[in-house]
């Protein structure tokens, strides 16, 4: 205990004895463009679309994606803020070059914008909105309700996902529906 005693108020000084002052000399230092990144300086967004399957783009330059996000639905251009952002059940629309539109229905999945121009998104399905019909999406979709009214718990979990793909897509095939012309 006398050792503690002798060796404490040598300790307790150096601990707090105000360090010398130093001349500090600070430096501001800039991002600088990694080598390779064309993307930036002709203005496309390099896009990654992505299935556990295959892959539809493999950073193809793109003039626009729109993406239905949990957040909302969002158009991602060049130079967007970086972000990671959950996709519902929707519709991935790119806007190719010449103004030619593509549009994939997905089931959920990621997009992640990343820093360097680029955009990444993954999904399990995508499927092209051409494969769909309006009347398909309409019978799947009261289908699903009905299970989801009278179906066992583990029934209901399943009902309750295809009810809001269905949803998803019947309402983007109907909004999208051109109206009959009636002569």
């Amino acid at each position: 205990m006398s050792f503690l005693r002798l060796a404490l108020p040598r300790v307790i000084p150096r601990t707090f004895q105000r360090a010398p002052a130093t001349g500090l000399q600070s430096t501001r230092f800039y991002a600088s463009e990694a080598a390779g990144t064309s993307a930036a300086s002709d203005g496309k967004l390099q896009l990654s679309l992505v299935l556990p399957h295959e892959s539809i783009f493999s950073s193809s330059g793109v003039t626009q994606v729109n993406i239905a996000a949990e957040s909302g639905d969002m158009g991602i251009l060049a130079n967007h803020v970086a972000s990671i952002e959950s996709l519902k059940p929707g519709v991935v629309e790119v806007i190719e070059n010449q103004g030619e539109s593509k549009k994939w229905f997905v089931s959920g999945g990621f997009a992640n914008v990343h820093p360097n121009n680029s955009l990444t998104i993954n999904a399990v399905e995508a499927f092209p909105l051409e494969a769909f019909s309006a009347e398909a999406a309409r019978a799947g979709l009261q289908e699903a309700q009905r299970t989801l009214s009278t179906g066992t718990d583990a029934q209901k979990a399943e009902a309750a996902v295809e009810v809001e793909v269905f949803e998803a897509s019947a309402n983007h095939m109907t909004l999208n529906e051109k109206p009959s012309v009636k002569s």
